[in-house]
């Protein structure tokens, strides 16, 4: 599956650690924005409860979006960067 994974981290420190966190799991494409492909259900969940250990609830927002191979063939971006192919990832249901 593939995951969109946005946040907002008040705090450096924390910053760093959640980047760290995602950089094993997808690519950073903007300074707050992940884009993690190839995850399992059960990859997910541990980047998801990695990341919970590392933000302050109180003050930081994480926010993940999955996406179907349908949405992510449509992905479209002005700007510097570059898409990946979409066509290399399977759905396995």
């Amino acid at each position: 599956m593939f995951y969109l994974v946005c946040f907002d981290i008040t705090d450096n420190k924390v910053r760093y650690r959640a980047v760290k966190v995602l950089k094993k799991y997808g690519i950073r494409v903007q300074k707050s924005v992940f884009e993690c492909a190839h995850l399992t259900e059960a990859g997910f969940l541990k980047m998801r409860s990695e990341l919970a250990d590392v933000v302050n609830h109180e003050e930081d927002s994480v926010r993940y979006y999955s996406l179907c191979r349908g949405c992510v063939e449509k992905i479209r971006m002005d700007g510097t960067g570059r898409l990946f192919n979409a066509l290399r990832f399977r759905v396995i249901g």
